[in-house]
This record gives C-alpha cells, structure tokens and sequence, in this order.
C-alpha cells in the first residue's frame, strides 16, 4: 500500500504506524503543551475512544491503510474519513466532513473523545475542524508532514498551472488565506495533546520544517531516526524508522522540544506535483 509514496514519505508512514502503536507509552510521558496550566483540561485520557484517520490531498486513502489495519489489529476503533469529492476541494467542507465523521464515531462507540492523525493536508483539516468546536471532543490530534504553514509546490502550481491547482492547492500555498486565518489565532488550541510529526527529506512539503506547530509536541523523524536521513540504507534496513519511533516514545517532552532541525532547509528538486502522495 506505500508503493504510491515517495521514500521519504513511506519511512513517515513506517516511523508513524509504530508511534501510534505505542501511543499509550507516548501519553505517560506527553503533556499537553508547555506551559498550558489553568487551561481547559479536554476529554478525560482513561478510554481512548475511536481513531479517525484523515487523508491528503487528492483524498487517496491507500496511504493509510497500513496505519487502519495496525490500530484496528490492537483493537482500536478505527476510521479512514472519506473526504468531499475528490479530495482537492475546499479545506473547510473537508474539515465539517471531519466532524460529521467525529460525532458519528462517538455516537456509535459512547466514547467521550476521539483520536485525530491527519496525512499531509489532513493534518490542515484536523486543525480547521477543531478550531471550530472539535478541540472538545479531540483527546489526541497527531499531524504527519502537513504544510503548516504553506508549501511552496502549491506556490508553483498555481503561479505556471493556475488551471491544474483546485481550491485545496491554492489553500496550501503559503501566504493564503486560509493559512493566515488559521495561524493568526492559538495553533494548537487548549483541549487536545498535539503532535506533529515530519521528515526533513519530504519533497511534497517545502520547505519541511512548515509541518512545525507551535504548542505541539514537534518531533522530525531524523531527529531521533539518523537513518531516516539516508534514503538506501533506511530503504535496506526499514527496523530503523520503528527503533526510531520507539525512542520517541521512550523520550520526555522537554527533551525532544530541546531538539531542533538543522538551520538549512533543501528544497525539492523535484517539482512534480502528484494528488496521491500529498
């Protein structure tokens, strides 16, 4: 099911199935931001409820199927949202399908809150629905290389193919104004524990470090996954990126915010622009 993904995304993907795995390790040693104190406490973290898995652009949901088939395994109720029409519509209806998909799963499951991971553009829609209530019902909302704060792909697309970048695309670009609305205000609201996750080899994502949230628990996979930064021999030795999550896991807090991304960011040389692997 990776076969669509760039390299670099599918040791995301690998690094991201094992932390999930081991999320109830990552909730011992998580809070829920620096410095957070007298704010609302969110849903209570004794019963996970459902996990609702959120797509990227393009709406493609094989690149999460191996994330389902693994939380669905250990027994969690799990949920791939479909997205409105093909998945490059407007964010905003992305993010109401997200809610109808919430209070469809606590409904069902007479759990108090649920579990977010949004892929790429997901993590945007994650993020636009619990600005908008969500944050109420939303115990964990976990990122996994989504363009914060823009990337400069969607910049090229709708600058040389305005016609070839729909409305998703044009959201994604940095400086819109979408992004501007949503980073303007709180990035990670009181409620939920947020977590970003991001490889600083992605090439759909640029530059890399727009995945970073301030609040949240950031966490890039070379940082604690040197491998990940070595495309055959992670390639060859693919236990790498599950050591690496297992040592997120095993971290404090204020040991991994400690941690920073190299000053210099590479931009892609590849300026393809695929909907799937988004």
């Amino acid at each position: 099911m990776l076969a669509g993904l760039s390299p670099a995304r599918r040791r995301l993907v690998l690094a991201v199935v094992t932390l999930v795995a081991l999320a109830g390790v990552l909730t011992a040693g998580l809070v829920v931001r620096a410095g957070s104190a007298g704010s609302s406490p969110g849903p209570a973290d004794e019963r996970p409820g459902p996990v609702l898995l959120v797509p990227g652009y393009g709406g493609s949901t094989a690149s999460l199927g191996p994330l389902a088939d693994l939380l669905t395994a250990v027994g969690r109720d799990t949920t791939v949202v479909d997205l409105p029409g093909d998945g490059t519509g407007d964010l905003n209806a992305a993010a109401r399908a997200l809610g109808s998909a919430a209070e469809a799963a606590l409904e069902r499951s007479g759990a108090q809150s649920v579990d977010v991971v949004g892929y790429s553009a997901g993590g945007l829609i994650a993020r636009l629905w619990a600005a908008d209530g969500g944050d109420g019902i939303a115990r964990r909302v976990v990122t996994l290389g989504s363009p914060h704060h823009g990337t400069t792909l969607a910049d090229l697309a709708g600058s040389i193919a305005p016609d070839g970048c729909p409305e998703a695309c044009r959201q994604m670009a940095t400086g819109s104004d979408l992004l501007r609305r949503l980073n303007v205000r709180d990035e990670t609201p009181d409620g939920a524990t947020w977590v970003s996750i991001w490889s600083d080899q992605d090439e759909m994502v640029t530059p890399p470090d727009s995945a970073r949230l301030e609040g949240a628990l950031n966490v890039s996979v070379q940082s604690v996954c040197p491998d990940a930064g070595q495309p055959r021999r992670a390639a060859a030795q693919p236990d790498g990126a599950a050591d690496g999550a297992d040592r997120v896991a095993r971290r404090g807090p204020g040991e991994l915010r400690s941690r920073r991304l190299p000053a210099s960011q590479r931009l892609s040389r590849r300026l393809s622009w695929s909907r799937p692997s988004s």
